[in-house]
């Protein structure tokens, strides 16, 4: 039998019962909202020969798994299903402008991460990617409301238009460089950053944000550098994540 396990969401607690499957969605018994852009059944949790395994049951969104200390990342696609091993998997996923962090907590899990990354001065480095200053404070910008909120929570994905005008950049070079990191990462095997040329501005930047929060590229401590390279305006960052897409 299965160890011990619970979802955790905003506070909430909900057991896993190894005699059934628990579903995340708009249904379910994580009930997340509203959001249309959210599959009524898009997760899966059971146990299977003693193992917890998460699965997705959607058809169109991906979500990003990782375990807490950042050191493993992979990205689950529609049908795909992940052996859950670690103490405390995060799993990130946006639907629509909203993104969402859940986190899964075992007993006994099979393995336990070493919670250390490497960090230099003015660039971060995971694994074989390496973002330069400007290229950080580019993912801080699309990831700070998520991260100001906290974890295990939901928060409003920005616009490029607003990302642009927290940075104090014209849009020409936020695109620009989110190109570049973008290209950087999916050069590196970060998977998802890449679709229809109709989706691709909303699919691009969620899929950063969430490999960057799940592989701990940015994290709540760098919001210091945001706010010390641009101040925080007077209105709250909900509001400059409201607007038509960049």
């Amino acid at each position: 039998m299965a160890a011990a396990a619970r979802v955790l969401f905003c506070g909430e607690r909900f057991p896993l019962d190894v005699e059934k499957e628990f579903v995340v969605g708009r249904e379910g018994d994580l009930e997340l909202d509203d959001n249309p852009y959210l599959h009524r059944r898009f997760l899966a949790i059971r146990e299977h020969q003693s193992t917890w395994w998460l699965t997705n049951t959607g058809s169109t969104l991906a979500a990003t798994v990782a375990d807490r200390a950042g050191l493993m990342q992979a990205w689950l696609a529609p049908g795909g299903s992940l052996p859950l091993v670690f103490p405390r998997s995060v799993v990130i996923f946006t639907a629509g402008p909203t993104t969402y962090e859940i986190e899964i907590e075992i007993d006994e899990p099979a393995f336990a991460p070493t919670d250390t990354f490497q960090q230099i001065t003015g660039t971060t480095t995971m694994g074989r990617i390496s973002l330069s200053a400007s290229q950080r404070l580019l993912v801080l910008a699309l990831a700070e409301p998520i991260l100001r909120a906290g974890a295990l929570s939901v928060a409003a994905l920005p616009t490029s238009g607003a990302a642009a005008e927290r940075l104090g950049w014209p849009l020409t070079t936020f695109n620009r460089k989110l190109d570049h990191v973008c290209q950087k990462l999916a050069s590196s095997g970060v998977k998802g950053l890449h679709g229809a040329v109709d989706k691709l501005a909303m699919n691009r930047r969620a899929r950063l944000v969430e490999y960057s929060l799940a592989a701990r590229i940015v994290t709540a401590d760098d919001l210091d550098l945001l706010e010390t390279a641009h101040p925080l305006p007077s209105r709250t960052v909900n509001d400059a994540a409201v607007g038509s897409d960049g």
